[in-house]
């Protein structure tokens, strides 16, 4: 098969597309003919060698990716036969390997694909997605709400833009470049700025007409996190959930007290409950998808333009969930 290998951490020019060995299904495991694979700004940190963050650091050579959507083409020792050439969507965990036309992982993380979504939306909704639905547990939308999302136009904010404006919900969408701020409105903004313009807090105040805003939904920080804490009225509230602003591998959310709350991933995850909550916001992500109530925004790369897909979100030059496909 071809794959993207990392034979040493650095820039995105390390990612090559190559010729590897196939790789075989153990007991209780598909193998998965990719035809999408997700790309994550964790991904990119990971490449250049990062330690101590939310996932190891890989073992060289490594095929990079954890999220992976396609048709079942081989079984191992003890699976049933009704997976073979079924559509599946699975979030690899910890284990590498989706950047790949083919891909192996345990039947027990496989969800089949509804009928009605492609493989790059059903990848798009097993990572963007459970990480959104992992946020909403924490919010309150109704027509009482003005709620703030920073990064609008990016995997997770386009979701959270929706579920928000469903919901009867003001929102407010903070984006980078006219493109993105037309992106945000068309996904249900009320009032969508460019958070690149200095003057972009007195704008949202003069579009929100004396309105105060309630809620937050943060995965940037920074300046732009600062500047939408300051929109909150009496009572807002600020969830964290990242800080893609500062880069992944800096660690340093802002936070205020007494108004910010971190909602990371085993937050989310005890939130969620259940013998398996990493499964339950899944499978609320892809119902949302199938239901038509949340539509993932797609940019779509070669598997081969990997290193370029690795560009583009360092560069911010992308919208929505990056997908590779092969």
């Amino acid at each position: 098969m071809h794959a993207i290998r990392l034979h040493a951490f650095g820039p995105a020019d390390n990612l090559v597309h190559e010729r590897t060995e196939d790789p075989e299904p153990g007991p209780g495991q598909v193998r998965i003919a990719v035809a999408a694979a997700g790309v994550h700004l964790l991904d990119t940190a990971l490449r250049e060698g990062m330690t101590g963050g939310p996932a190891p650091r890989p073992v060289l050579p490594t095929v990079p990716g954890r999220e992976v959507a396609g048709t079942v083409e081989s079984l191992g020792e003890g699976v049933a036969g009704l997976w073979l050439g079924r559509r599946v969507v699975a979030h690899l965990g910890f284990a590498p390997g989706g950047y790949a036309e083919l891909a192996v992982t345990d039947v027990e993380r496989l969800h089949e694909i509804p009928g009605n979504l492609d493989f790059a939306q059903a990848v798009a909704m097993i990572g963007s997605g459970r990480t959104a639905m992992g946020i909403v547990q924490f919010a309150e939308f109704g027509p009482a709400e003005v709620v703030v999302v920073p990064a609008a136009a990016g995997g997770i904010g386009t979701l959270l833009v929706q579920y928000a404006h469903h919901a009867g919900a003001t929102v407010v969408g903070l984006a980078g470049g006219p493109e993105k701020v037309a992106l945000a409105r068309a996904n249900g903004a009320d009032h969508a700025v460019d958070y690149t313009d200095p003057g972009w807090p007195k704008e949202v105040r003069a579009q929100l007409g004396g309105r105060a805003a309630t809620l937050v939904l943060d995965g940037v920080g920074g300046a732009v996190a600062r500047d939408a804490v300051a929109l909150l009225g009496p009572g807002g509230r600020h969830l964290v959930f990242g800080w893609s602003g500062e880069g992944v591998r800096n660690g340093s959310p802002y936070l205020v007290d007494g108004v910010s709350e971190q909602v990371l991933g085993p937050v989310m995850m005890r939130r969620a409950g259940g013998p398996d909550p990493v499964r339950t916001l899944e499978l609320r992500a892809l119902a949302e998808a199938a239901s038509g109530r949340l539509a993932p925004v797609i940019t779509r790369f070669p598997l081969a333009e990997a290193a370029s897909a690795h560009r583009a979100l360092e560069n911010r030059a992308t919208i929505g969930k990056v997908v590779l496909e092969p």
